[in-house]
C-alpha cells in the first residue's frame, strides 16, 4: 500500500466508526495529544481530546443511524501530515420523542491526520454542510430600487 492509500484506509475507518455508533472506536482513532480539533456542523470548534470524545459521545446518543456515500475524496501528504478534503451525502436518523426524524444533507470535511507509529491518527476534523439554492436567503439578480 502507498501512504495515499494508508491514509484513505485511515479516512475510511474514520467514517466507518461514525456509522457504527461507538465512541470509543471513533475516540481511539484522535491522535493523543491535547491540540486536536473538531468542528461538527453547525457547532463551534471543540478542542482538547476530552472535550473532542465528549462531543462524539453527544452526537451518537443523539443519533439513531447515520450512513456516509462518498461522493469526492482528495488526498495531500506532505510529510508525517495528511489532509483529507472529502464530499459526502450523509443519511442520518436523529433519535426524538416521536421514534425518530429522517435527514439527508451534503456535507464538506477537511480531515488532517498526522502519521504516528501506530499509524495515521486524527488531528483535526472540520465538517460542513453544504448549502443548496433554497437554503439561501440572498436576494435574486431581479430588479433592485
Amino acid at each position: 500500500m502507498s501512504i495515499d492509500d494508508d491514509v484513505v484506509a485511515a479516512n475510511g475507518e474514520f467514517y466507518a466508526a461514525i456509522e457504527s455508533g461507538h465512541v470509543d472506536r471513533i475516540v481511539a482513532l484522535w491522535d493523543d495529544a491535547e491540540d486536536i480539533s473538531c468542528v461538527h456542523p453547525g457547532w463551534p470548534p471543540v478542542r482538547g481530546r476530552s472535550r473532542v470524545a465528549r462531543s462524539w459521545a453527544v452526537i451518537m446518543a443523539n443519533t439513531a443511524y447515520l450512513q456516509f456515500f462518498p461522493t469526492e475524496v482528495n488526498v495531500t501528504v506532505a510529510g508525517d501530515v495528511a489532509i483529507v478534503g472529502c464530499e459526502h451525502s450523509v443519511l442520518a436518523r436523529i433519535t426524538d420523542s416521536e421514534d425518530g426524524l429522517g435527514e439527508t444533507a451534503r456535507v464538506v470535511a477537511t480531515n488532517v491526520f498526522r502519521r504516528r507509529a501506530d499509524g495515521w491518527r486524527l488531528w483535526a476534523h472540520h465538517a460542513s454542510p453544504v448549502l443548496t439554492a433554497t437554503d439561501t436567503t440572498a436576494p435574486d439578480d431581479g430588479d433592485r430600487t
